[in-house]
Parts: structure tokens; C-alpha cells; sequence
């Protein structure tokens, strides 16, 4: 572990790291918000969307303040493995800065994107070695693509995971173009695969099994991509035949930026400071 950076923010510590993952191959990035106090800390993990690294949510979300208010540190790691060797590609929807937070079983992708084993192992093992944090109580939240993440780690790994939220996820990337695209290359054509790491899906098939009391999405309703790739009213569709609880909040004239997020993350962050208050 590296601390490339601090900062002193709210009274708490904004660190900058950067360590070794045996699952992506190579160093990954990663910032971590420390409150005041000894801890043990409850801890929220943030996974952002396209083109993010873990700058983009450290520096326009706005979210220590209310982190520290309530005790909580909060993990933003980058999104994709990166460097010489990875494997890219032109588009900004696939390759780096679009791990899209499943293992990759396809060439040229296999040998780094493992971003759902990164985050799950290697991510927690090494904040939870170099920092006091309580891995009793975790939560898990994200936007867009990291919305996608948040919410199947959330419901293929309920044994990490004690609270769950999104903004704007894409909830089923089985039937949107961005997952299309994303799934046929890091998974191959088996759709069956595909099945395992769409949300609405792993809902319909029994996956939350009452393990969360509530989900929280929140949905900008002027977001360009709300039709074509989000499609919330497959996942509302989803919690509802499975009799599991969710609160979908459509917020009038919110788009798919930064500044929606801004608007409401001390309402995630409240949200999963609630549930995590209790080991």
C-alpha cells in the first residue's frame, strides 16, 4: 500500500492510494475518506461509472461533510485495471475506464479485467489491513455503470454487504446497449453468463433472498440515457414480483452529472449510515 496523497477535509483524512491486486495484474487506484475518531469505521464503498477513475467521484460528489457527520469513511476505487499491457479499446464504453465490475472470461480481457474479484477481494483485504474500519459493516453504492456494480455485488455477494443504493444504475445490462456491448466482450455470447451480473435478473431469481431491508435508487428523470440504457422500471418491476422492498425516487429535471449526484448524496450517505449505525 501507497499513500500518494492526504488531505485534511471535515475534520476527517482524504487519502490517495495506490496498491497491488493479484486479480487485475498490476497497481490500482483508489481514494479512501477517513472521519474524525479512532474507529473502527463503517464503511461505504463507492463504484463509479464510464470514463471515472476514482478522481472523479473524490472531487464532485461533495459527500465528507456528511460522511463525517455520521461517522462513516467511504472507498472510491478507479474502474477499470490500467497501464502497459492492459488491454483497451477506442470507444469509451469498453476497455479501461469501463471494467463494468464482472470478471472477464474473453480475450484480450481475461488477464486483468477481473474488476468483481478486485473490489470484493483484494480491494477490502488491502483497505481493511492499513486502515481502521469495521468490515462488520459495509454498504455499497455507485452511478450509472458503478450503479450497475453496486447493485449486483450487492445481491452476488450479501455476505460483504450490509446496505445498498444507486444513482441512475443501469439495472440490466442483459437488454440496454452499453451491457450488450460490454458483456459480449468480457463474457463471451452466452447469454446465460450475461444472466448472472444483471440486477433486475438476480432480483427475479431470488438473489436479495430478504437480505436487505430497502434499496434506494434515485433517477434523474431529464437523463439522456434514461430510456435507452437505465430502464429502472425493469429492476422496480423485479423487486416487486419478488416482494422485495425499494425505493425509487424520480427526481424532476436531474440529469445524469455530477451535479445530481452533489444533490443528493447525503441522502445515500444517511441511508447507509442508518443501516451500518450497528455491527
Amino acid at each position: 500500500m501507497e499513500i500518494l496523497q492526504q488531505h485534511r477535509v471535515h475534520g476527517g483524512t482524504l487519502s490517495y492510494c495506490r496498491h497491488d491486486s493479484a486479480a487485475t495484474g498490476g497497481a490500482m487506484r483508489f481514494s479512501i475518506f477517513l472521519p474524525p475518531g479512532a474507529g473502527p469505521h463503517p464503511l461505504l464503498v463507492w463504484l463509479s461509472g464510464l470514463t471515472c477513475t476514482e478522481e472523479n467521484f473524490t472531487t464532485k460528489a461533495g459527500a465528507y461533510g456528511a460522511a463525517a457527520a455520521v461517522g462513516l469513511a467511504v472507498l472510491a476505487p478507479d474502474t477499470s485495471p490500467r497501464g502497459e499491457g492492459v488491454a483497451d479499446d477506442p470507444a469509451y464504453d469498453l476497455g479501461q475506464g469501463a471494467g463494468f465490475y464482472v470478471d472477464a472470461t474473453q480475450a484480450p480481457w481475461a488477464p486483468h479485467f477481473r474488476m468483481e474479484t478486485y473490489v470484493t477481494r483484494d480491494l477490502l483485504a488491502a483497505i481493511e489491513a492499513a486502515f481502521p474500519l469495521d468490515p462488520a459493516r459495509r454498504g455499497i453504492s455507485g452511478h450509472s455503470m458503478g450503479g450497475h456494480g453496486a447493485l449486483t455485488l450487492a445481491l452476488r455477494h450479501p455476505d460483504l454487504f450490509r446496505s445498498v443504493s444507486a444513482f441512475a444504475p443501469i439495472v440490466s445490462p442483459t437488454r440496454c446497449p452499453w451491457g450488450e456491448k460490454a458483456f459480449s466482450a468480457y463474457l463471451g455470447e452466452d447469454r446465460a453468463a450475461w444472466a448472472q451480473h444483471d440486477a433486475s435478473l438476480l432480483i427475479a431469481g431470488g438473489a436479495a433472498n430478504g437480505h436487505y431491508d430497502d434499496i434506494l435508487i434515485d433517477q434523474g428523470t431529464a437523463d439522456s440515457f434514461l430510456e435507452g440504457q437505465l430502464k429502472p422500471q425493469l429492476f422496480a418491476q423485479a423487486c416487486a414480483d419478488a416482494g422485495q422492498k425499494l425505493t425509487l425516487r424520480l427526481q424532476e429535471g436531474y440529469d445524469h452529472s455530477y451535479f445530481f449526484m452533489a444533490s443528493f448524496i447525503a441522502d445515500h450517505i444517511d441511508w447507509h449510515a442508518r443501516r451500518l449505525k450497528t455491527a
